[in-house]
């Protein structure tokens, strides 16, 4: 088991740009975040060794196939159950809405962007309360799940717009994937993301939200299937007002390599963004790597930020990497700050529990349920949490077992 250190970098995060939705140029970040490339040019984010800061942590092979700028499989299946309030598209690559919630920033995203023929865009009406959750269904294909597939979904939530978008990516599945996500002056939006592949899946998937005045975003990711999954999210302010609240939950298994690395950009005054993942691994060769990125550029006076990351390893072989970054160009801010820890159970918790009569193994679960109770319920969309105890359970079960094989060999 490994920690990774914090890192500060330091940065001039240039927004230039940005207006054009489909221009080509690149966006080169002077000695920020290792100076990151953001670019909609193929040309000119090339294909990674594995040594680039973007992808130390990541098993750059298992994901290779994801970086071939001729990617053509049909893969998976999207499907869309919305309620009537809320319009759903299909159209054409050249459509002027897609690509305004950012650049790509790794390989996997600009092959994305460029490998789409059509997107999927799930628009909430200006002034429209939703009264039930969207739920997009993005599945793997039976008998394709080696076709490297790209897919594209734009969530739009016009201004003073509310409405809850669930995403459930299933099956087995070669995917890379790009969600655009743009919230209105004034709108609420929850985005859920949630991964449960089938064992073998390789899914890479950028996520590009643009906030805009007074607009609030609660962006909740949860993985637990899949072989190879990476989610780099990515959130801007466009005005005065916005909040982000980005929370995740992960769960890792033997062999399995969960990457999530967060961006937020703070280019405005007087924004707000809490981010809080945790995680639990289990397992020879589970591997979990958080990384948080944090700019406040110096413009970005009155900013109130907080990244918070927790790892709980379950059993030997499994290892964490838990990287916050914080950098700031202004001293004119309301608060900022960064924290992460990964450990094994706290002995005197179990002790506790023990203590009182309950069985080590029920102790355990106990201490894992705690562990991941708060931040479920911050998601606040019941059928999801409901899901997340119910996936937690089925793991839980898994680390039992072993738990309860090593006991009686003993």
């Amino acid at each position: 088991m490994t920690t990774a250190t914090p890192e500060t970098l330091s940065t001039d995060h240039s927004q230039a740009g940005l207006d054009g939705a489909h221009s080509h140029g690149a966006v080169v970040p002077q000695g920020s975040r290792a100076e990151r490339v953001t670019s909609f040019d193929l040309a000119a984010i090339p294909v990674p060794t594995g040594r680039e800061e973007e992808w130390r942590f990541s098993p750059v092979p298992r994901l290779a196939p994801l970086f071939d700028h001729e990617i053509a499989g049909h893969g998976v299946r999207t499907t869309v159950v919305a309620p009537s309030d809320v319009s759903v598209e299909i159209v054409g690559r050249d459509d002027e809405r897609l690509g305004r919630a950012g650049r790509p920033g790794d390989r996997s995203a600009v092959v994305a962007w460029n490998a789409v023929q059509e997107a999927t865009v799930v628009t909430i009406p200006a002034e429209t309360v939703t009264t039930g959750a969207t739920s997009i269904r993005v599945e793997g294909i039976e008998g394709k799940g080696d076709e490297a597939t790209a897919t594209h979904l734009l969530v739009r939530a016009e201004h003073h717009a509310e409405a809850v978008v669930v995403i459930d990516h299933t099956g087995d599945a070669l995917l890379t994937e790009t969600v655009e996500i743009e919230v209105g002056d004034g709108a609420h939006l929850t985005v859920v993301s949630v991964q449960d592949w089938s064992a073998g899946a390789v899914h890479a998937s950028s996520h590009r939200a643009r906030l805009g005045r007074d607009a609030k975003l609660k962006h909740v990711v949860v993985t637990f299937g899949g072989d190879v999954v990476r989610i780099t999210p990515d959130a801007e302010f466009e005005a005065e007002g916005g909040e982000v609240e980005m929370l995740g939950l992960y769960f890792a298994d033997s062999d399995q390599h969960q990457e999530h690395r967060l961006f937020v950009d703070h280019s405005v005054p007087n924004c707000r963004s809490r981010v809080t993942y945790k995680g639990a691994l289990q397992g020879e060769g589970a591997h979990a790597v958080w990384v948080g990125d944090v700019l406040i550029q110096a413009a970005a006076s009155g900013t109130d930020t907080y990244e918070l990351n927790r790892n709980l390893v379950l059993s030997d072989g499994a290892r964490a990497d838990s990287v916050p970054n914080l950098e700031i160009e202004t001293g004119e801010i309301e608060g900022a700050g960064h924290a992460s820890a990964t450990g094994r159970f706290d002995d005197e918790q179990l002790f506790y529990l023990q203590a009182r009569g309950i069985p080590e193994i029920d102790a355990r679960r106990l201490v894992v349920r705690g562990f991941f109770t708060e931040l479920i319920q911050e998601i606040g969309v019941p059928e999801v949490e409901e899901r997340l105890v119910a996936s937690i359970e089925a793991e839980l079960e898994k680390s039992m077992s072993v738990l309860t094989g090593a006991s009686e060999q003993a």
